[in-house]
């Protein structure tokens, strides 16, 4: 489970294909000393597992699956591109982004990147299936950073990124046409299974609020 908070901007050095799987170097600034094989990081917010680290010139190897690499922008990115990388979030820490899971639902084109006042707008496209997922003002995870959605459209969704976001992300080198890594909130992904596996009955209104025990 991670916050949406980037702790390093890293970068890929290889990334290799065998069959069903893959692996992944990436050049971190990250304490590497501190990482374990088998620990969990994301990158790019895709949940990867360490498999080796280098200490000496600062690369960690994750193992991937050949659908992680098919169904994120890691199958594409060029050698040297920056990924966003967070550790696997502590218990006994401060939640200053959202929860994210590491799994990432789709991918989403660049659409529009540009200033207003001292911000920066960021609009994507919003594949179909996110479409009820994805509230205004609700959270989401793009490349693993954990943003508000500012502006929803039917088929497009805008975030606004604050100067120390974009100088400390990957999306300081986002560009119109570049591909990003899409998590919904999920608490929305649990309300929405819910209420289809309830079927009509799912009705939600003031009283089933108050019948699960919340008060105003």
């Amino acid at each position: 489970m991670f916050t949406g908070l980037i702790e390093d901007v890293g970068s890929l050095v290889a990334r290799e294909r065998h069959g069903d799987a893959g692996k992944l170097q990436v050049r971190t600034d990250l304490p590497i000393h501190d990482i374990a094989e088998g620990d969990s990081i994301a990158v790019n917010g895709a949940c990867l597992t360490v498999e080796l680290r280098d200490t000496r010139k600062g690369v960690l190897v994750f193992h991937t699956l050949a659908e992680t690499l098919d169904r994120t922008n890691l199958g594409h990115l060029p050698d040297g591109a920056p990924v966003n990388l967070e550790r696997a979030m502590r218990l006994d820490s401060r939640l200053g982004g959202h929860l994210v899971s590491g799994h990432i639902d789709a991918t989403a084109g660049i659409l529009d990147v540009h200033d207003r006042g001292r911000d920066i707008v960021l609009a994507v496209t919003l594949p179909e299936a996110l479409q009820p997922l994805v509230i205004p003002k609700g959270s989401i995870a793009i490349d693993g950073i954990s943003l508000t959605v500012a502006e929803l459209g039917a088929d497009r969704l805008t975030v606004h990124i604050i100067p120390h976001t974009w100088t400390h992300t990957n999306l300081a080198s986002a560009k119109k046409g570049g591909i990003v890594n899409v998590e919904a909130d999920m608490v929305g992904k649990y309300i929405l299974r819910q209420r289809s596996c309830a079927g009509n009955a799912a009705v939600l209104s003031m009283q089933n609020l108050q019948d699960a025990g919340f008060t105003m």
